[in-house]
């Protein structure tokens, strides 16, 4: 979706946004407040190549989207109305340019039981780049090997796996990954240094 096509169909006002990978703990964008949030009905998957940020073409990465079924904490930013459409536009400079994601309105719970429609990125099963079915380890392989313009792939789990326990959330099939990427680089660290 284009961005033009979603400003038409967002409601005025102040904006709810929905992290549950790097936007819980790098937004890039400013926000009058922030909240943990629980979305129903969608879980944290890693079913993305990244061919950029977190990964090449030749080397890519696995980053995190939306998938159907379950639920998901993350950490929820309200903008208000009159920077919407700056962090929108900066939103889909990040999320959008390879169109692997959904964007779409979904509701959260917020502290104290409170319910608000948030921005969520949803990852997008028809996409070339959504990977369906791997095993964990072929998850560990990519995300060990995956370096891009933001760093590597296993700080980017790490980072999130240290803010979902700063929730109080965890995630042991994420930790497995990381655990499992990490002994894989090791590995592969050894071998080069012989």
């Amino acid at each position: 979706m284009e961005l033009a096509q979603f400003l038409e169909e967002l409601p005025r006002g102040d904006l709810w946004i929905f992290g549950y990978g790097s936007l819980m703990w790098s937004p890039g964008f400013g926000h009058a407040e922030r909240s943990v949030g629980l979305l129903r009905g969608y879980h944290r998957a890693l079913c993305i190549l990244s061919t950029r940020y977190r990964g090449t073409h030749r080397k890519p990465g696995l980053v995190m989207g939306l998938c159907r079924g379950g639920s998901c904490w993350g950490m929820a930013f309200r903008v208000r109305a009159a920077r919407v459409r700056a962090t929108l536009a900066r939103l889909w400079r990040r999320e959008m340019p390879r169109r692997v994601y959904v964007p779409k309105l979904v509701p959260v719970r917020i502290h104290r039981g409170r319910r608000v429609c948030a921005l969520a990125f949803l990852a997008d099963p028809h996409h070339p780049l959504y990977m369906r079915e791997l095993d964990l380890h072929s998850r560990a392989q990519l995300v060990a090997q995956g370096i891009g313009q933001r760093g590597r792939c296993t700080d980017y789990i790490r980072n999130t796996l240290e803010h979902m326990y700063a929730l109080g959330v965890t995630d042991p099939h994420l930790a497995r990954v990381l655990e499992t990427a990490e002994a894989i680089r090791l590995r592969a660290a050894s071998r080069r240094a012989r």
